[in-house]
């Protein structure tokens, strides 16, 4: 027996898309518009999958100039999140080492994915994901303070476990800084799990004093 989802984009109640297992690209022509949506369809339920077409909210880094937006965001969130946790010559160094253009570029064409998070066009925030034999990685993921605690995390968090259940992996990893006592919080409320400390040397004489974190999907 074949289980049959019903989709329907939000932004446009009048399309229906009838399908199976998988995932799926298509591009579908609504009122002279052209849109080009991915969803994922999972077999845990029979009900209607709201999806909403506005896929753009997360826009994957491919471009230099898309490369120089997430430089410049990693230049002002970290500056301003960063600088009373670890301080303002060691959030110089990280943004030079990994968070400059060239760092970025040499990330992606390593496999790592960036996605800018986007709001009525205007660039919010960025996240960055590598998968992992077991597992997706969630190496970043940053909102301008101007944008926090309005559910763009929360949306950006579930962007991130479509992606890893798309890749086929089971559980999302990430590291967060032992003194982000609001993120941490955050991670936790969410369903992350602290695994422990882990401490990592990036030179210059900084270190990364990290716990990591894992949600199982």
């Amino acid at each position: 027996m074949v289980t049959v989802y019903c989709i329907r984009f939000l932004n446009y109640p009048g399309v229906r898309l009838y399908l199976t297992t998988g995932i799926f690209f298509y591009r579908i022509a609504i009122e002279n518009l052209s849109i080009t949506t991915k969803f994922v369809i999972y077999k845990n339920t029979g009900m209607d999958i709201n999806i909403l077409s506005n896929q753009k909210m997360f826009e994957e880094v491919i471009t230099e100039s898309q490369i120089v937006v997430v430089e410049t965001l990693a230049k002002e969130i970290w500056t301003e999140h960063y600088t009373p946790i670890i301080g303002k010559d060691q959030v110089g160094y990280m943004l030079e080492k990994f968070q400059s253009r060239e760092a970025i570029a040499e990330q992606i064409r390593s496999g790592y994915q960036y996605f800018i998070i986007r709001k009525n066009n205007k660039s919010i925030g960025y996240l960055s994901v590598i998968p992992r034999v077991n597992d997706l990685f969630l190496s970043k993921i940053y909102i301008k303070s101007s944008e926090r605690g309005k559910g763009f995390a929360r949306k950006a968090i579930q962007f991130v476990e479509d992606l890893a259940k798309g890749k086929g992996l089971k559980k999302i990893i990430l590291t967060v800084n032992k003194n982000n006592i609001n993120s941490i919080k955050a991670y936790e409320k969410i369903g992350f799990k602290n695994l422990g400390s882990i401490v990592q040397d990036i030179g210059g004489g900084f270190i990364m004093d990290d716990y990591e974190m894992a949600k199982v999907l």
